[in-house]
């Protein structure tokens, strides 16, 4: 899968991996430090998490219409720069009534940067392709693109735990999900009797000898504080991405846009297409953006919803064989696996043999050294799905791969068809597990009400929605740089992004109906939604591989 690539996709793909740590650590705690230093609520926290995320998702609309006009490279360089400046932003502590308007600024920044950096890059890796000798690897490209992606969210909720329990470690805490909201309503007032034997009960557990009203501002300073220094992060990766895209930066300097020499050359060699052509393919990108929003609106639950239900509903004392994927050097290891395990059957390679062996050893010596009982995270939960995409993309490469062989390879739209339906699937496990469990509104009244569940229900929801993912968004953004007219593929892609905002900024319509309703009725709205969604894209589906 590696071999015959240009050394630019490795360039490229790295930029963006560190880039995407800082971006996927930022956004492991973002929900969490909303609630814990500001206070808001489940629902003031789902419309801001959300309209930023719609930014990230809609601003490279405009950075595509931008680098069409201005080139594709300047506007990863000026995106590099906004971004560090809006992290930077948001890395520094600071009280409650100025930290909002820093915040608010610094998302602005994060939003914008995230902009004119992250659809021009990708168009950049589909120029690289535009050559005879490699348009066969392009899907390929971009799966292996997409890996590089998740191999950096991967480590990004262990860098956040990490941080913030250094943190508060150094002040004598240690993280409890239930304290901050407790917390804030002890402030306010509102605060039932239940509640403050809870709050009191933890407040002895953490061993703090001051009074109540004392705990609370000092858990909530701290703690917010442990986050500050979790976005810090995100600074210091952006630094690395911008070393390794300087540095190779003649692999690709050739597709970033701009130049003259370009221009001319360009302009010999773009496809021509006829208005009706450039109609049916605009037409086609347009009818799987419609799809593509209703997924990103249920996959990115991630990092909302389902980070309250980890921290609400989910047992975070993990025994057993479940400690095995809490620690990101096993996932790491079993990945590792993975590939030289596939090296091995493909090439009978013996020194990948000894790297599978050696990879596996790893698992079980530190396994061995695990202790009993791990205290895991909310945040920890979002480093299983960019596991998965690393984990799986290889059985994804061979079985599409072996399916091309013989001609049976589904093509993009109808992939994209079917991770609508395997989302479905992915929120009914999720459903399932919710079953008999007190509503959001009943916990927040009174805290003892606490049920636990397992959480192997959210690590089969996040392995599903893996599979969909794998099927949707590498072969969308292929589908994308392959169909655009050459003359709007900055444009187009921009539009791949828009639409994804879209579904982003719909992503709070489940964290606004997040407290009377009970937790199976509001995943089964998701799971409606991907069903009809994938009734749509099969019924156009003719339409849509004419263009293919």
């Amino acid at each position: 899968m590696f071999e015959g690539q240009p050394k630019g996709l490795y360039a490229l793909a790295l930029a963006n991996t560190g880039e995407r740590f800082g971006y996927y650590t930022m956004l492991a705690i973002f929900a969490l430090f909303l609630q814990a230093k500001f206070g808001y609520t489940e629902g003031e926290t789902s419309t801001i998490f959300a309209t930023f995320l719609a930014g990230v998702y809609f601003l490279p609309l405009v950075g595509g219409v931008l680098a069409d006009k201005f080139g594709y490279g300047k506007m990863v360089n000026a995106g590099f720069a906004v971004m560090f400046l809006g992290y930077l932003l948001l890395a520094i502590p600071s009280d409650a009534e100025s930290g909002k308007w820093m915040m608010f600024g610094s998302l602005a920044l994060i939003a914008l940067g995230t902009g004119l950096f992250k659809g021009n890059l990708q168009v950049m890796v589909g120029n690289l392709y535009d050559e005879a000798k490699y348009s066969s690897k392009r899907d390929t490209a971009f799966s292996l693109f997409y890996m590089a992606i998740n191999i950096g969210a991967m480590f990004a909720p262990t860098a956040a735990k990490a941080v913030t329990n250094w943190m508060l470690a150094g002040k004598g805490m240690t993280y409890d999900g239930q304290i901050p909201a407790l917390a804030h309503q002890y402030l306010d007032g509102s605060i039932t009797p239940a509640n403050v034997e809870v709050l009191t009960a933890l407040q002895a557990k953490q061993g703090f000898a001051g009074t109540l009203q004392e705990f609370c501002n000092a858990y909530i300073t701290n703690l917010s504080e442990a986050y500050n220094y979790g976005f810090g992060v995100a600074c210091i990766s952006l630094i690395v991405s911008v070393a390794i895209y300087l540095g190779f930066h003649s692999t690709f300097k050739h597709v970033e846009g701009g130049s003259k020499k370009e221009e001319k050359t360009n302009n010999e060699t773009v496809e021509e297409l006829s208005p009706a052509e450039n109609k049916a393919r605009i037409v086609a990108l347009l009818l799987v953006f419609a799809v593509v929003i209703f997924f990103w609106m249920a996959f990115h639950q991630n990092g909302l919803t389902m980070t309250f239900f980890a921290r609400d509903y989910t047992n975070l004392k993990v025994t057993g064989i479940d400690r095995l994927g809490f620690d990101v050097l096993n996932l790491a290891l079993l990945a590792i696996f993975v590939y030289a395990a596939f090296a091995v059957f493909q090439s009978k390679s013996v020194k990948a043999a000894i790297i599978a062996v050696v990879a596996i050893a790893g698992v079980v010596v530190n396994y061995m050294f695990t202790p009993e009982t791990l205290t895991a995270l909310p945040s920890d939960f979002q480093q299983f799905n960019p596991f998965f995409v690393v984990a799986l993309t290889p059985f994804s490469l061979a079985i599409f791969g072996a399916l091309a062989k013989k001609g049976k390879e589904p093509s993009a739209p109808r992939k994209i068809a079917l991770g609508m339906v395997v989302a479905a699937c992915g929120f009914l496990i999720l459903a399932l597990g919710s079953m008999g469990l007190p509503t959001p509104s009943a916990l927040k009244a009174d805290a003892s009400l606490q049920t636990l569940v397992s959480p192997n229900w959210l690590i089969s929801t996040y392995l599903v929605l893996t599979f969909a993912e794998l099927l949707l968004s590498p072969m969308g953004i292929s589908f994308v740089s392959k169909v655009a007219p050459p003359k709007l593929k900055g444009m187009m892609m921009g539009g791949w992004f828009a639409a994804t905002a879209l579904g982003n900024y719909a992503v709070q319509i489940i964290g606004l109906l997040w407290g009377g309703l009970d937790l199976w009725i509001l995943w089964g709205i998701l799971i409606v939604l991907c069903l009809l969604s994938a009734v749509f894209m099969f019924a156009m589906m003719k339409r849509l591989e004419k263009v293919c």
